[in-house]
């Protein structure tokens, strides 16, 4: 129950961004925290809205903590396959922001 509550109240234990706050610039990982924080929230579109690869990433770790227990057929593979796809996401995001803030 403790847990629930840290996350429901996450927004008061938040890193801020260094390279934001050092270069003026986003990183690949911003908007991450305040995603997460949303999910848990339950606001499943805003989370999506803040920061896109924040499914991929939660489905590769969901992955990762399956097959830490249960033998999984091709899990080398899978494993692959869903990194490609988050890695691709998270910079395909930055990407976009990028263009999008320059224009």
């Amino acid at each position: 129950m403790l847990l629930v509550g840290l996350f429901l109240h996450a927004e008061d234990y938040m890193l801020p961004c260094l390279n934001k706050k050092l270069f003026g610039m986003e990183c690949m990982g911003c908007g991450l925290q305040r995603a997460v924080a949303l999910f848990f929230q339950g606001e499943f579109i805003a989370a999506f809205k803040m920061y896109p690869p924040i499914y991929p990433l939660g489905l590769l770790f969901l992955f990762f903590a399956l097959n830490s227990f249960f033998k999984i057929k091709y899990s080398n593979k899978i494993t692959i396959l869903l990194t490609i796809l988050t890695v691709g996401a998270i910079i395909g995001n930055y990407a976009y922001k990028m263009l999008t803030n320059q224009l």
